[in-house]
């Protein structure tokens, strides 16, 4: 198991990991291809921010990407795992390296928008929900979260 940085010919695995891991909490083909412009990866995403692929066995079966919102904060835009590897562990393991990864950079914040289904598993590693986003699908809500970084920590 390995993780490294993606690279731009990466965008259409790195997209169907996005499709197939959001389809994991039931939602709709139609509904899939409703989101797709929000679940699409480019090339020129990746070029323009910080993507790391894990790879087992030598297939990349999930990805986390994440970029400066602001000179102190940090946004996790994606955390996405294959189906058939949610619920081994594999989503702490980028969590983890992700956090690892931004030990060396100041940053008084991290914030992510949560899949509802995923907020437990960021509130583990200490996010806490601060709003709430409505979505296209009635009386669904995608959780506002962050992670303050205590100054003592870095």
């Amino acid at each position: 198991m390995t993780i490294q940085k993606a690279n731009p010919n990466d965008h259409e695995i790195l997209t169907q990991i996005t499709k197939k891991s959001k389809a994991y909490w039931g939602y709709s083909d139609e509904q899939i291809e409703n989101w797709s412009q929000f679940l699409t990866v480019s090339k020129e995403y990746i070029e323009t921010n910080s993507a790391y692929n894990l790879i087992v066995e030598g297939q990349i079966i999930g990805y986390y990407s994440f970029f400066h919102e602001s000179e102190n904060s940090i946004k996790l835009d994606n955390l996405f795992v294959l189906p058939d590897f949610i619920g081994k562990g594999f989503g702490k393991v980028l969590m983890n390296d992700f956090l690892i990864r931004l030990k060396d950079i100041t940053v008084q914040k991290l914030v992510l928008n949560s899949e509802p289904n995923a907020e437990d598993f960021y509130s583990k590693f200490g996010f806490v929900k601060v709003g709430q986003i409505e979505t296209s699908i009635k009386d669904r809500y995608m959780p506002i979260m962050e992670l303050l970084i205590e100054k003592n920590n870095r």
